[in-house]
């Protein structure tokens, strides 16, 4: 486990990991450990994020949930409050203050939370890609709100089926010496547990990403033939089109690398007896990992941009649409002005 490795670097080039069992290994490092400089970023995230999301949950509370696509909207929204919850922890922790009760609290329920949420939020991106194919592609009436309500708590109880077991199991007495080792705080049962849920999780991103791809590709095929057919009434289906767009393209830039990365190094802690995971590919496959893993956690400064784009309603909450028309006819004006006058 290099949930808690501790880096310090030898006059010779070498870097010693501490935290480990087997401490006495090193290895030259020619560069600066992405995991020295995660602190800070997770600082400059959560300050951005938590003005985003204040903003955002300040609009969303003048936006009526008539609409499946605002119900999952604003759940997506709530999924990113409790991942910003958990980034003050998990900075304390990387900096290795707090104690070692800390870390104990962080093994137990913090880092249960911020996963819980995070593929939480996925789930609802998915659900939202599904909302706009229904709406778009068949032509048919999204699912009602109250519909959309009881699918929003059906996706937050599997979640919380999967995350509450991790938390119980979690269950080992912690010292100073075990502390910063999350998988020895947990019992055998415990351990298995995580190893189903990691994949679970995996599994959940991956189904995601192909329902996510899938109804893009159906609505861009879509747009292009009523563009095709009839121009003038396809802009509609364009907005539509881009704001789905928006939405897959955050997708894939926060999570596709993360999940590239966490199939080898899953795998490497599973069969961590393996000649073939070493403890130098092990700790590589960890920074490459917790190097990713802050690109995902900057989904909550990117997600109040996809509410921007692919809700009407927060636009209107927002003021937005109505001061680009303000703007638009005061242009108008004095364009109109200038051609009659002069």
């Amino acid at each position: 486990d290099f949930s808690q490795v501790h880096l310090r670097p030898q006059g010779d080039g070498r870097v010693h990991l501490h935290g480990l069992r087997r401490s006495s290994k090193s290895f030259h490092r020619p560069t600066t450990s992405p995991v020295e400089v995660l602190p800070s970023l997770y600082l400059a995230l959560c300050i951005v994020g938590l003005l985003l999301n204040t903003v955002a949950s300040c609009v969303f509370c003048r936006v009526a949930s008539d609409a499946a696509l605002v119900v999952y909207l604003k759940n997506m929204l709530l999924a990113d409050f409790l991942m910003l919850v958990c980034f003050p922890f998990k900075l304390l922790a990387q900096l290795g203050v707090g104690g070692w009760r800390l870390h104990v609290s962080f093994c137990r329920y913090v880092a249960v939370l911020f996963y819980s949420s995070m593929y939480t939020g996925v789930m609802f991106m998915g659900l939202i890609s599904l909302e706009r194919y229904v709406k778009i592609v068949r032509h048919s009436q999204p699912s009602i709100p109250g519909a959309a309500s009881v699918v929003a708590m059906g996706t937050w109880g599997l979640m919380l089926l999967s995350a509450l077991p991790n938390i119980l199991l979690t269950s080992r007495e912690a010292n100073e010496a075990n502390s910063r080792r999350c998988m020895e705080l947990k019992t055998e049962m415990g351990v298995r547990w995580h190893q189903a849920s990691t994949l679970f999780s995996v599994g959940v991103f991956w189904l995601t990403l192909v329902v996510m791809a899938t109804s893009y590709t159906s609505i861009a095929v879509h747009v292009y033939h009523s563009y095709r057919r009839v121009r003038s009434n396809s802009s509609i289906y364009r907005k539509s089109g881009r704001s789905v767009l928006s939405l897959l393209l955050v997708f894939a830039l926060c999570f596709v690398p993360y999940h590239v990365c966490r199939v080898p190094y899953t795998l490497s802690q599973i069969f961590r007896a393996l000649s073939c995971f070493c403890l130098i590919l092990r700790f590589v496959l960890f920074q490459m990992k917790e190097a990713t893993l802050m690109l995902a956690a900057a989904n909550v400064c990117l997600d109040p941009l996809v509410y921007f784009l692919m809700c009407r309603s927060f636009r209107d909450a927002l003021g937005f649409d109505k001061t680009v028309k303000r703007i638009t006819s005061v242009r108008h004006y004095h364009y109109y002005y200038y051609e009659y006058y002069y």
